[in-house]
């Protein structure tokens, strides 16, 4: 499966720009509230816990965190995405560790990481079974994972998308290939996001709960950040 790494690696570069000025204008919007507040609802009531953001893209959730005073670290197999979440950090005073790494075999130290958080990513595995035995093996005993993400690989069109969405400016060719990429991935999953609490348990997961009630509380308006497909958070304790 690096084929499929290398094209979907290839997609976000192509997409960076643009996704980029998406985030940081999501970052100023009310979302950044809704998120935070979701945030907030399942990380351990400590100050100073030391984060691992997976699949970071241009840093949102790495910043969100960041914000409140915690130790993020933000990794990425796409380089385009790291470089430019690391301008932004530049330019706005954030304090994270960026890092080009593989999300199914991240190079990190075992049992560091208080909680571990990812959005939108898991979709894009073609090892998630992996993924999650790696990702038991980062967090520190108690530690928390939090992963906001949805069953794009079996999403259906929407009958009516609204003027504005989160999809408005990829160009017919990218969305072309992200319909290639995703007929390839759903060879290798089951149903989401029931596959996710089987796989996690198989890891050494326990107090797994799934919460499908995120997606309406962030994405209640058709703005410019909707997301049409219906999401889901999974939580479970290492």
């Amino acid at each position: 499966m690096d084929t499929i790494k290398k094209d979907m690696t290839d997609y976000w570069s192509r997409r960076v720009e643009k996704f980029s000025c998406l985030r940081q204008r999501e970052f100023v919007s009310e979302k950044h509230g809704l998120w935070l507040t979701e945030l907030r609802q399942l990380l351990p009531r400590q100050k100073n816990l030391n984060i691992l953001d997976i699949g970071t893209g241009t840093g949102f959730f790495a910043f969100l965190l960041a914000e409140q005073g915690h130790h993020v670290t933000g990794i990425d197999l796409t380089p385009d995405m790291i470089a430019e979440a690391q301008r932004i950090a530049q330019e706005h005073g954030f304090s994270v560790d960026f890092r080009i790494m593989d999300a199914e075999n991240p190079s990190l130290s075992s049992h560091s990481f208080d909680v571990i958080v990812t959005r939108k990513l898991t979709w894009t595995l073609p090892d998630l079974a992996k993924a999650y035995q790696k990702w038991h093996a980062l967090l520190k005993p108690q530690g928390i994972l939090i992963n906001f993400d949805a069953d794009y690989c079996r999403e259906k069109p929407p009958v009516l998308l609204p003027k504005h969405h989160a999809h408005q400016d990829v160009s017919t060719e990218l969305m072309s290939e992200y319909e290639r990429m995703k007929g390839i991935l759903r060879l290798t999953q089951n149903p989401r996001p029931m596959w996710d609490a089987e796989l996690l348990e198989s890891a050494g997961f326990s107090n797994i709960k799934i919460d499908t009630g995120a997606w309406k509380r962030i994405y209640h308006t058709m703005d410019e950040f909707y997301d049409p497909t219906p999401g889901f958070v999974i939580t479970a304790t290492a």
